[in-house]
């Protein structure tokens, strides 16, 4: 599990990657004082760390995944406040600082559960009230991930295109860039070298060695990414 642990994401990095501000990271990691009417406050971080990161302003993969998790709630309506109690509950449950696993958040219109299997696979009710749809949005961003088998269960590989996309986020892979699956090449290598040959695709299929749909994989995802 070291190679999933270690710090290896930059807060700038790990927001271009799941959609966030690197302040935003920054805050999410490490937790942020504000002024309320009356006195100074302090709100703690949102995803839980390991002691190797815990003062680094570099993200693990599981921290990544988890920042991304967290995002999906964000932008369905549940507040901040609500994640941090629930992913603080959860964690306790499972005995775990991490989240990126393969008993994920399961949900339905109303409520979100967490499946906690070795508690006689029971469902605990972490957050309700909501009138919502999430669903689908949790279980699709399920399926981006990749896990260990057991008893480590912990995110192993995140397909943001999907499982059947060319795009592969792995932590042993081009030092956890994104990459082609299977080829081992940066997409990041692969638009820099394509803007450079005045947008060839057969000069960047050619250098490579890979096909079209990779090409035009590699050129989509860094460009969603710009913005």
């Amino acid at each position: 599990m070291t190679y999933c642990t270690a710090p290896a994401y930059p807060a700038a990095e790990a927001g271009r990657l799941v959609g966030l501000h690197p302040a935003r990271v920054r805050r999410w990691l490490k937790g942020y004082t504000y002024r309320s009417a009356s006195a100074l406050r302090r709100q703690p971080p949102v995803v839980r760390r390991e002691r190797k990161t815990a003062n680094s302003s570099y993200v693990s993969f599981l921290e990544l995944v988890e920042l991304l998790f967290v995002k999906q709630f964000l932008d369905h309506g549940i507040s901040l406040q609500r994640i941090r109690m629930a992913l603080g509950e959860a964690a306790s449950i499972l005995g775990t600082i991490h989240l990126a696993h393969r008993r994920v958040f399961l949900a339905d219109s109303t409520d979100v559960f967490l499946r906690v299997q070795d508690k006689g696979d029971a469902i605990l009710h972490l957050l309700s009230g909501g009138q919502w749809t999430i669903a689908p949005v949790i279980q699709e961003l399920a399926k981006q991930i990749d896990f260990f088998d057991p008893p480590d269960e912990y995110a192993r590989r995140w397909y943001p295109r999907g499982p059947d996309g060319f795009v592969v986020i792995d932590p042993v892979v081009s030092f956890g860039s994104p990459s082609l699956k299977g080829r081992g090449i940066s997409t990041a290598n692969v638009y820099d070298f394509f803007v450079a040959e005045d947008c060839s695709h057969q000069a960047v299929k050619e250098w490579w060695g890979i096909t079209g749909a990779e090409v035009e994989a590699a050129v989509e995802f860094e460009r969603g990414l710009e913005a």
